[in-house]
Formats: structure tokens, C-alpha cells, sequence
């Protein structure tokens, strides 16, 4: 027994070690439960519909380790798409709908950001509060009628190259860029100095309120490309779009091993998720269970860093 727990132990303190197991236990028991799972258009499917996810995760990583939240991203998703289908329907240029909706997350995050520098609020009500206005304003933009999406973003969002999902692809190029980033940067390495001791940062001379307001501006641009490509994908901007895609990003954050009080994050737990989406539909249980196990998804994860810091107090 006692065996038993040093083992998990050792697992809590190294997450993506933890996460990588249950990628490998969930992916051994779709092999031997569906006949279909292996196959290669379904292993890039699983790709593809992490590749969202997971860029927008990214953005949030950076949110949480400087010690803040991004409740809001799933409707930015929704509001930036919907933008971008009226500016490309209105002014028949693609280019001016792909860089509005872009914009569109850019505006959101920088609202999120001012909120939480500037005016103080807890960022977790501050983006509380802008889900449901950026969510109402996308209804409002559109009746709750969808508006048909395609063009270039179409082919991001849908798109295959050499039998790869371009989104797919996008997601290794960002996630390789963000890493660098983050751990390369002046900048990258301010925001983990802020996630693990805001007062000796400002002591430092490290200027806090800009930094959160850019890892949130850029929360927000991200939660916009995830926008176009998720309704590129589909060739349709709906305001529904991105619905609980929150709960998705954050659990993949935290599986990624990003703690809450500050840490670290990758893409893993992104994959773990789309993963466990796949079983579902594969196995053909019901897709309530899904909000279920995120929950259950979640605890486990911020159990798994709660015993890390047990471990690391004793």
C-alpha cells in the first residue's frame, strides 16, 4: 500500500509524466474497445479537434501562471467568429473578416486586462462578467442565426496538407513559439517570476500591471484564432459558438501542468481531453457524461498539484 502511494506520488511531481499515463491507458483501451480507433483518419480527427483547445489553452497557461483567469475565452470564440463572418459578408474581403475577428479577441482580452489591472477586479468575476456580454453581443449581432464562414479560414479550420489538419499543424507551430517565449524572453520569464512571487517582482522592478494586461490581451487573440477556426471548420459562424469551451481550456491547462497558484503548461492535456471526447463518441455513451468527466477531470488534476505541494512541504 504504502508502495502504492509513493508511486503516485512520484507521478504528482511530474504532471506531464501523470497525464502521459493516462494518455497511454485511455489510447490501450480504445485499441481493444473499438475497431475504429486506430485507424489513421480517426488518430488526426482526434488532432484536429484538440488543435483548438489547445491553442487557446496556451494563451491561458500564461494567464494562470501570472496568477490570474480567463473565464471568457469560450465566448470571445464565438464573439470573434460571428464578427468575422459580418465583416467578410459586408465587405466582401476575407482579409479584413480574418484580421476583424482577430481584432475582436485582441479588444476582449485588453477589456480583460484593464479590468484586472486597472480597475481592479478579481479576475475571475471580472471574466465572468465579460462571458455573458461578449456572448449576449454576439446574439444580438446576429439574432441566433448562424452566418455562413468560409475562404482561407475554411481551409485552416478544415483543411488538410499532405493528409494532416492545418489546424493540427497550426497548433505544433504556436505551441513551439509560445515555448520559446516563454522560456527565452525577458518577458516570458516575468510572468513566471509573477506567478511565483508578485512582491519580490515588483520589488524588482518588473512592471505587473503590464504584464498581465499583455498575457491577457493575448488570451483574448488566441481565443480568437481558436474562433475563425473552429467556424472555419464548420463553414459557419454561430454566437453558440465555443459553449463551455472554458471549462475544455482550463482543464487542459491544469492537466498540462500548470498550477494554479503558478507553474508550468504544455499541450498535453489539450490532447487528453480531445481524447477522452473521442472515446465517448466512439463508444457511443451519452455526451452529458462529457461535462462529467471534465469535472471529474478537473478535481483529479488540481488533487494531483495539491499533493505535489504536500510532497514539496514535507
Amino acid at each position: 500500500m504504502s508502495q502504492s502511494l509513493s508511486i503516485v506520488r512520484d507521478l504528482a511531481k511530474h504532471r506531464e509524466a501523470s497525464v502521459l499515463v493516462m494518455l497511454a491507458a485511455v489510447a490501450i483501451y480504445l485499441a481493444f474497445a473499438s475497431d475504429y480507433f486506430l485507424e489513421p483518419r480517426n488518430l488526426l480527427n482526434v488532432g484536429r479537434q484538440a488543435s483548438v483547445v489547445a491553442i487557446v489553452a496556451l494563451g491561458q497557461a500564461l494567464v494562470i501562471i501570472a496568477r490570474g483567469i480567463d473565464l471568457s475565452v469560450g465566448s470571445v470564440i464565438g464573439l470573434s467568429a460571428v464578427v468575422g463572418a459580418i465583416l467578410m459578408r459586408d465587405t466582401g474581403s476575407e482579409t479584413i473578416g480574418l484580421l476583424g475577428g482577430l481584432a475582436t479577441g485582441l479588444a476582449c482580452g485588453v477589456v480583460n486586462g484593464l479590468l484586472y489591472t486597472r480597475l481592479r477586479i478579481n479576475p475571475f468575476i471580472a471574466t465572468l462578467g465579460t462571458l455573458s456580454v461578449a456572448r449576449g453581443i454576439a446574439l444580438l449581432l446576429t439574432g441566433g442565426i448562424p452566418l455562413p464562414f468560409g475562404g482561407f479560414a475554411e481551409f485552416v479550420g478544415a483543411g488538410r496538407i499532405y493528409n494532416i489538419p492545418v489546424s493540427f499543424l497550426l497548433m505544433i507551430v504556436l505551441a513551439i513559439i509560445v515555448h520559446i517565449f516563454a522560456v527565452k524572453t525577458v518577458t516570458g520569464r516575468e510572468i513566471y517570476a509573477i506567478g511565483d512571487n508578485p512582491k519580490a517582482s515588483r520589488l524588482a522592478g518588473v512592471n505587473i500591471r503590464s504584464i498581465r494586461l499583455f498575457v491577457f490581451a493575448l488570451s483574448g487573440l488566441l481565443a480568437g484564432l481558436g474562433g475563425l477556426i473552429l467556424a472555419g471548420n464548420l463553414a459557419s459562424a454561430d454566437p453558440n459558438l465555443g459553449v463551455g469551451y472554458e471549462l475544455d481550456v482550463i482543464a487542459a491547462v491544469i492537466l498540462g501542468g500548470t498550477a494554479l497558484s503558478g507553474g508550468r503548461g504544455s499541450i498535453i492535456g489539450a490532447l487528453l481531453m480531445a481524447l477522452l471526447n473521442n472515446a465517448f463518441v466512439l463508444l457511443g455513451i451519452s455526451a452529458y457524461w462529457q461535462v462529467v468527466t471534465k469535472g471529474l477531470v478537473i478535481i483529479f488534476a488540481v488533487g494531483l498539484d495539491g499533493l505535489q505541494r504536500r510532497g514539496d512541504d514535507d
